[in-house]
């Protein structure tokens, strides 16, 4: 079932369409809307079950919010975008660009990961933990919580050979203390056949703690790539 998706505009241009991360909305982006709004209509989208966005009655699964993009994309008339997703808002946008690739011009990928394992492995322990331990906890965010969680500990499921077919002019951008493992961005980057590779100092959050080195590297994609 199609829900309307909460959503910030900012700036006038070509769309630049971003996606934020597990548990988080599109304020994520505060530091990235006013400054690509300089060149961009950018539009920060709240996911589904996140923000102002509601859950509503389909899976709330990674492929879900990927079809739920599209019925944004459809219903605000926009034909194709640049795509700048943040972790699992990165996966939605592979996701996205692997179903419509003719509605994706450019795709920037900050901190994405093909399947769990490309987490660190820590990581992925510590939120088998967590899930296990929400099991038998009796308050009332516990079951979204859970549902969260899932997010991360079971999806997505990529083939890196898929992203052969991406054509499109891409970007693989992480922090250098970054929670995705170094060798699974390279993967990524390696699997993408118009890809290039930038790692900025911090950690899976640098768009936001370190928007200047993140957002330079992004304006200098985009420089590189725009259309002649």
């Amino acid at each position: 079932m199609d829900i309307q998706l909460h959503y910030t505009l900012c700036g006038s241009g070509e769309p630049l369409i971003l996606l934020h991360g597990n548990g988080e909305d599109g304020s994520y982006f505060v530091h990235q809307l006013e400054d690509f709004s300089h060149e961009f209509l950018v539009c920060a989208i709240d996911t589904r079950g996140h923000g102002g966005s509601p859950m509503g009655a389909a899976p709330f699964t990674l492929d879900q919010f990927a079809e739920d993009l599209l019925h944004f994309m459809d219903v605000h008339e926009i034909e194709s975008a640049d795509l700048l997703g943040f972790s699992d808002g990165g996966n939605i946008a592979l996701l996205f660009a692997l179903r419509h690739p003719e509605r994706v011009k450019r795709l920037i990928l900050n901190a994405a990961n093909l399947y769990p394992e490309g987490l660190e492995p820590w990581l992925l322990e510590s939120l088998i933990t967590e899930r296990r331990q929400l099991l038998h906890a009796d308050t009332p965010d516990a079951a979204y919580r859970i549902a969260l969680l899932d997010l991360m500990i079971h999806e997505p499921h990529i083939d890196p050979a898929a992203l052969h077919a991406l054509t499109m002019p891409a970007l693989v951008i992480v922090g250098d203390q970054d929670i995705i493992q170094e060798e699974h961005t390279r993967l990524i980057a390696a699997s993408l056949p118009n890809a290039r590779l930038a790692v900025v100092p911090g950690g899976h959050d640098c768009a936001n703690r370190n928007p200047a080195d993140f957002n330079e590297a992004v304006w200098q994609f985009l420089a590189e790539t725009a259309p002649q």
